[in-house]
């Protein structure tokens, strides 16, 4: 079931002085082009490990060979792997949420209705992505930086439309008080 639409495309607010639901609009990660060495290294990994299996000089065995590769596994793989899954941005109607961590997560909010600035900064790398890191400041609490964002620029329009729209949603119930 589709929402009822105005013309401009954007969804019908709510009328004045109700509340407006969170919704989730975007979940995602930091772009995964920085796995790419971990894929390397994996590939290169399992095919050494596999030539080699058996076919080792004289003093060295085949459990020595398994522990190594494990453990280039576990150091170039495995934990650069879970460093980029323990972080996550996401975007509601309502705020911004930046979480990290595993054990001890960490967790930013940015609130659309106090609005705030949108920077976006791309490298030459990060251009040939797609991708960017944004920083959101509203000159009270410290800058908010979403780093390696996948399509960037698409994230940039939604977080503008998004301030804009709750703008708009605050100076209208602050003009009409929920008791006239």
């Amino acid at each position: 079931m589709t929402q009822p639409v105005t013309l401009g495309g954007r969804p019908m607010m709510p009328p004045p002085g109700a509340p407006a639901e969170e919704l989730l609009v975007a979940r995602f990660r930091a772009h995964a082009r920085r796995l790419f060495w971990s894929a390397l290294v994996l590939i290169g990994v399992c095919g050494a490990t596999a030539y080699l299996y058996d076919n080792l000089p004289a003093p060295y065995e085949n459990w020595m060979l398994l522990c190594a590769a494990g453990a280039v596994l576990v150091l170039l793989v495995a934990v650069p792997f879970v460093r980029w899954m323990s972080r996550s941005y996401t975007i509601t109607t309502r705020r911004v949420i930046l979480r990290d961590g595993l054990g001890s997560r960490s967790r930013r909010e940015f609130s659309h209705t106090r609005g705030y600035t949108i920077a976006v900064r791309r490298g030459p790398l990060q251009r040939l992505w797609g991708a960017g890191t944004i920083t959101l400041s509203n000159g009270v609490d410290a800058p908010l930086r979403l780093q390696n964002v996948p399509s960037v620029n698409l994230v940039h329009e939604t977080l503008a439309d998004q301030v804009e729209v709750n703008q708009i949603l605050a100076h209208r119930d602050a003009q009409h008080p929920m008791g006239s």
